[in-house]
């Protein structure tokens, strides 16, 4: 049997923004998605103050970049997100933790943001962000050493800080299953980076593997504590929820490919995103492969919609969970939709 022919080399033109017009709002066409209630105002503001006065009191970034903060629109991602939330405490503990994971991401991972972030070296780094939430146990001397590197650098004072609160409401099992998840984040962080170290493009499934570590499911992970209940270990671990979690966070997962598509290209023509991968695969124009995209998500997202669907049947416990996850999705689909500070969609329609 004959290897598969490599991929062709990234399509990426070099000035994205002289080749493709985009146009600034809206969903993208045909993409398969839950509409949802707008954030409300009141709530989105009372937890964007929170959080700012939470990160100001932490330092966890310089005065410069409060805009990047701000269009980010934290607290209306996490209203979106997380429409049943029990409370305001707990959506702002969830805006804690977003904001933790995009500031160790863009200070650890991210070479085009400008902040010290690299590919070389980041699995040292990464594994102190890791024992930021998971922590180191040792002589009583060593661990105070760390515990003092920890609180010296503002991505781990980040990390430690949000987990705290979270772990202040959130069970035992709650908590650790959120600590595994990062761990699986940052598995995905180091497979993205050595692909880009070596230049490697990968297959469409491999990409997808990468992708689904890669991930938004810390976020997910978080939805029934947020909720104000548990979805019990025992239940969370069985193969079929494990599906619908890990199907919930491909779709959105790919939700973003599709609308960070025009940015990182203009900022980095080679970095690897699902549209990317496909041309390369397919030996096809980007737009092809963009609309192409779209069908896996939708494919994806129709496969956690019935298999949901089924699962709720058997436990109104299940099937709260599995609305949370939807809810999360349909949520993130909004923000995503909708923050024109951050993205932009190429006019392919």
């Amino acid at each position: 049997m004959s290897a598969p022919a490599s991929p062709a080399p990234l399509p990426g033109p070099p000035n994205l923004a002289r080749t493709v017009r985009a146009r600034r709002t809206g969903a993208v066409p045909g993409l398969r998605h839950r509409a949802v209630a707008p954030a409300d105002p009141a709530t989105v503001e009372e937890v964007d103050r929170r959080l700012e006065a939470w990160a100001h009191g932490l330092d966890l970034f310089p005065k410069a970049w409060s805009g990047d903060f701000s269009g980010f629109q934290f607290g209306r991602a996490v209203v979106l997100q997380h429409p049943a939330a029990a409370d305001l405490e707990r959506l702002t503990a969830a805006g804690k933790l977003l904001l933790a994971e995009n500031l160790v991401d863009s200070c650890y991972c991210e070479e085009d943001e400008g902040r010290g972030g690299a590919r070389r070296g980041l699995g040292g780094r990464l594994i102190l962000a890791q024992s930021a939430i998971d922590p180191f146990h040792g002589t009583p001397a060593l661990q105070e050493q760390w515990a003092h590197g920890v609180q010296a650098d503002g991505p781990l004072r980040s990390y430690h800080w949000a987990l705290k609160d979270y772990a202040a409401f959130a069970t035992p099992s709650q908590t650790d299953r959120f600590v595994h998840d990062i761990a699986r984040l940052h598995l995905g962080y180091l497979a993205e980076a050595a692909w880009a170290e070596t230049r490697h493009v990968p297959q469409v499934w491999e990409y997808l593997v990468m992708r689904q570590f890669n991930n938004f499911r810390p976020c997910l992970s978080i939805v029934d504590a947020v909720d104000g209940y548990e979805l019990p270990e025992a239940v969370y671990a069985r193969p079929e929820i494990q599906r619908i979690t890990a199907l919930a966070c491909n779709a959105t997962t790919i939700v973003n490919d599709l609308y960070s598509f025009t940015k990182e290209l203009a900022s980095d023509p080679t970095h690897l995103n699902l549209p990317q991968v496909v041309a390369a695969n397919e030996r096809c124009g980007l737009k092809a492969a963009y609309l192409k995209a779209v069908e896996i998500h939708n494919e994806i997202m129709t496969a956690f919609e019935e298999e949901s669907a089924v699962l709720s049947a058997t436990s109104p416990l299940v099937e709260r969970y599995a609305r949370s996850l939807s809810d999360w999705v349909a949520g993130n689909h909004e923000w995503h939709a909708t923050n024109t500070h951050r993205y932009s969609l190429p006019n392919y329609w």
